[in-house]
């Protein structure tokens, strides 16, 4: 589910505990002995049925276990889906040969981490161990400290996505105009929002063509789509299990990796909203990098924003579909302030007379430009998609374009709504009600 991670450096380091369940014990005995060469992993347990495997889980508590799905007398998806209520500080890892969706589904839905294919990678089981344990570090810590302060959940009961209590600024990020750098932008944003004690995630809602993970070299068993089935009561745990990892340590919700698996999520275009008003409690802000198509999908997105990012180029054309789309903002009753614009591509005005002056797109759209990022050598944006990492990211001189204007748009939005009045937050709700008449 996450990017590769990093083998952490030895010395000190905390041991990563293992429960292995698996009723073949030749399989149990060489994955055992195959684990013990990484020092930084222990295998504390192992059992040979899904009901022992609970057993040993409420015993033991390991970090991690690693789990068949085939099992008797209780098989490894009734398992992790016990574990998941009854032992929260431990993170499931599925392991079966059927490879189908379907059976990732299920294994996600009933609480597991990640998916492993038999006959096992080692390489993918160490680097899967890992990002599985640093992703679930989060959870450990809210438990534990639920649990000091005599709060811990009670048996069975399930806490909302939502319920963190985060600032929960949706940012939608749009543009009618294919072409325009919405993808480079979003994820640029999302990263330079990034700072200390501030949670970010990237959600890619451009549900037939994603390109957010080959952007960030992401590969994910679950996706967005996922969802669409719990999106009207989705729990925190089935939804940590979506999300992924960037090595930046940026959280990434990814889009559909087919065209045709966005089918339930079209089939019904008030999900995407739902799952966004969800889910934006548990974080300071959701940046949302959107199609190019306005359609119901994308209206429930921008209901639920408390800023749209409205992303144009200077050129006519370009400037013509933005006045269409800014019209029909006006006719959904957005306030003007909701939408702010970024003009990409800009050339400088100085040396090139044929482009369109930033003041004069400003007074065209009537909307405020809140950032401008310039042209450059096609070949920086290149190399940090084939990096797999922001361009913000991929030159740590902050000082050279476009990272520079990038970081300062960053800058910008935060400044933007951070500091903004309280009454603010709820705006992308209200204008979901003021639509319908409420």
């Amino acid at each position: 589910m996450s990017g590769k991670a990093k083998k952490p450096e030895q010395g000190g380091s905390k041991q990563i505990t293992i429960l292995l369940v698996d009723d073949i014990p030749e399989t149990r005995e060489s994955v055992k002995k195959l684990l013990a060469f990484e020092p930084d992993f222990k295998v504390i347990g192992a059992a040979g049925t899904g009901r022992e495997g609970v057993k040993q889980a409420k015993e033991l508590r390991p970090d991690i276990i690693i789990m068949d799905i085939n099992m008797p007398d209780m098989d490894g998806l009734e398992a992790t889906s016990i574990i998941n209520k009854e032992v929260p500080t431990s993170a499931v890892i599925i392991m079966s040969v059927q490879s189908d969706p379907d059976y990732i589904r299920r294994a996600m839905r009933a609480g597991a981490s990640d998916f492993l294919t038999k006959p096992i990678n080692m390489d993918e089981m160490y680097s899967t161990v890992r990002t599985v344990y640093k992703d679930h570090e989060a959870e450990r810590r809210r438990y534990e400290a639920a649990v000091s302060a005599d709060l811990s959940p009670k048996p069975g009961e399930k806490e909302g996505v939502g319920g963190e209590g985060r600032a929960g600024h949706i940012l939608v990020v749009y543009s009618p105009q294919g072409g325009s750098g919405k993808t480079t932008i979003a994820t640029n944003l999302a990263s330079g929002l990034m700072r200390e004690g501030i949670k970010v995630l990237l959600v890619d809602a451009d549900l037939q063509f994603a390109d957010v993970g080959t952007f960030l070299n992401l590969q994910a068993q679950s996706t967005i789509a996922d969802l669409s089935e719990e999106a009207e009561q989705l729990d925190v745990e089935f939804f940590d299990n979506a999300v992924t990892t960037h090595d930046s340590g940026l959280k990434v919700l990814l889009g559909p990796g087919r065209p045709e698996h966005a089918e339930g999520l079209l089939a019904k275009p008030a999900t995407l909203g739902l799952i966004l008003g969800q889910i934006a409690g548990n974080y300071d802000f959701v940046v949302v990098d959107t199609s190019t198509a306005f359609n119901d999908v994308l209206l429930g997105a921008l209901d639920q924003a408390a800023k749209i990012l409205l992303v144009t180029t200077p050129t006519l054309t370009a400037l013509r579909h933005q006045r269409f789309i800014l019209d029909l903002f006006d006719q959904l009753e957005y306030p003007p302030e909701k939408t702010l614009v970024v003009v990409n591509k800009v050339w400088d005005e100085r040396k090139e007379r044929a482009t369109i002056a930033t003041d004069k797109i400003e007074s065209f759209l009537k909307r405020r430009i809140i950032g401008q990022i310039p042209m450059v050598d096609e070949r920086i944006l290149l190399r940090a998609i084939n990096r797999g990492v922001p361009v913000m990211v991929a030159d740590r001189n902050q000082s050279n374009p476009p990272a520079k204007q990038l970081a300062e748009l960053a800058n910008a939005v935060y400044q933007e709504l951070m500091e903004a009045k309280p009454e603010m937050d709820e705006e992308g709700s209200d204008d979901a009600n003021r639509r319908k008449g409420k």
